[in-house]
C-alpha cells in the first residue's frame, strides 16, 4: 500500500524554522520526482518544490526561493523541506507529492507562522 507521511510541522514565531519530512512507501521512490505543495485558508493549493529523482535538480516558487531547501534520501525512502526565516503568510498546509508512473499525494502537515 503506497504511504506519504508528512511530519515536523508546528507552531512557529515568524524568522523561526522548521524541518519538515516526507516517508515514502510501498513504491520504488528512487523512480520518482517528489514536490511539496501547500495550501493556505482560501486559496488555491501551490507548488513551493520540487526535486529530481537522484536529487540533481530542484527548483522553487519565488516566493520561498533562498529561505526554503528540498532535499531527498534515497537510502531512508524521505524528502525534506527545511524552512528558514518563516514568514505569517508562509502558514498552511503542506503535502508531499510523488509524480512517476502514478502520481501520489500525502495527508499533509499543518504550518502555522504566528507570533
Amino acid at each position: 500500500q503506497v504511504q506519504l507521511v508528512e511530519s515536523g510541522g508546528g507552531l512557529v514565531q515568524p524568522g523561526g524554522s522548521l524541518r519538515l519530512s516526507c516517508a515514502a512507501s510501498g513504491f520504488t521512490f528512487s523512480d520518482y520526482a517528489m514536490s511539496w505543495h501547500r495550501q493556505a485558508p482560501g486559496k488555491e493549493r501551490e507548488l513551493v518544490a520540487s526535486i529530481s529523482r537522484i536529487g540533481s535538480s530542484t527548483a522553487y516558487a519565488d516566493s520561498v526561493r533562498g529561505r526554503f531547501t528540498i532535499s531527498r534520501a534515497n537510502t531512508k525512502n524521505t524528502i525534506y523541506l527545511d524552512m528558514n526565516s518563516l514568514k505569517v503568510e508562509d502558514t498552511a498546509v503542506y503535502y508531499c507529492k510523488a509524480i512517476g508512473e502514478y502520481v501520489y499525494w500525502g495527508q499533509g502537515t499543518q504550518v502555522t507562522v504566528s507570533s
